[in-house]
């Protein structure tokens, strides 16, 4: 008798305690696959060369083992700087990420910016904490977002979202994206006619990931492209926007206001000039997504749905061009 073939799935260090229950799940689940837990370096460099398979992040130094690797599974839709080099990029492997484990989640958060921003919500704060009863503390125009032109930069998951619940407030909808995979209630252009939407817009929202292209995109020139009652939330990656130039667009009134849950220098520095006191600016340090509860079972089961596909020589979900990081 025919003996089954095995596909060999190495997790990949740092290996926290959620790993150790996946591995477990994953084995029981998908028969083929033998999954094995590599605690630190040695022990990766050890099995790679008899790898299929890999979750986490595969070092230059490690990759010329990896002989047999035919899927590595990212962790992360936006990585680190650096998970993609040359030698990666060149090797058959193909990679793939969680984009869309998010979507509702960072939507939500997006939603909160625009609409704490639109009715005036940070001066009101000010005038709460301050014991003021001040029905005037707005200094900057109300956006009613019935009608309100919103901007998404980024159409993916979770642009796709933010598109529907828009919609859904009687926003219109247009946005920038050069891979479109999701339907959407945006209406989408690509991606050189950026500078000519912006300045029809009243929110400009990015959620575009951190590549060699979208690096500081988010710049004075583009800042003075928009409205000077124009709303900027960046939700993407820090280092797409140059936080020396937002501050300035902020000061000069370039833009109305801004929603930051990411940024250029992260954490960001206390002693950086005035972002941290501007009055029209929403700060929130990196945490659309960490405080949702469902997002470990979430990335799981797309670990597990593409795990099968593997083993059955399936086509892969959420697969990456490698050459743009997404």
């Amino acid at each position: 008798m025919k003996a089954e073939k095995v596909a060999r799935f190495l997790m990949m260090p740092p290996i926290g305690k959620q790993m150790w229950v996946w591995a477990e799940r994953l084995r029981e689940a998908v028969p083929g696959l033998d999954v094995v837990i590599a605690e630190n370096d040695e022990a990766a460099a050890r099995e790679i060369s008899m790898a299929d398979g890999a979750y986490g992040w595969v070092s230059p130094e490690l990759l010329p083992s990896a002989l047999q690797l035919r899927w590595l599974q990212n962790p992360y839709a936006g990585p680190f700087v650096g998970y993609y080099y040359p030698e990666l990029l060149q090797h058959p492997v193909t990679v793939c990420n969680p984009r869309g484990i998010y979507s509702d989640h960072i939507a939500h958060h997006i939603l909160m910016f625009m609409l704490a921003l639109a009715r005036g919500l940070p001066y009101y704060l000010d005038a709460q904490r301050a014991r003021r009863w001040d029905p005037k503390a707005r200094k900057r125009g109300y956006v009613n977002l019935s009608g309100a032109t919103v901007l998404i930069v980024g159409v993916g998951g979770i642009g796709s979202e933010t598109a529907r619940v828009c919609h859904e407030l009687g926003c219109r909808v247009i946005g920038i994206e050069p891979r479109l995979e999701h339907e959407t209630k945006a209406q989408i252009f690509p991606p050189e006619d950026l500078d000519e939407l912006l300045p029809t817009a009243d929110f400009v929202v990015t959620t575009v990931p951190h590549t060699p292209e979208t690096e500081l995109m988010w710049n004075t020139a583009r800042f003075r492209l928009m409205k000077s009652s124009a709303y900027f939330i960046n939700i993407g990656r820090g280092k797409t926007a140059c936080l020396d130039d937002l501050v300035y667009a902020l000061q000069n009134e370039d833009i109305a206001g801004a929603g930051l849950d990411v940024f250029e220098e992260e954490p960001l520095p206390q002693t950086h000039p005035l972002l941290w006191d501007l009055e029209n600016v929403l700060l929130t340090p990196h945490i659309a997504v960490a405080q949702a509860e469902d997002l470990d079972e979430r990335r799981y089961q797309l670990i597990l749905d593409n795990a099968r596909r593997f083993v059955a020589d399936d086509t892969l979900l959420n697969v990456v061009d490698k050459a743009k990081w997404y």
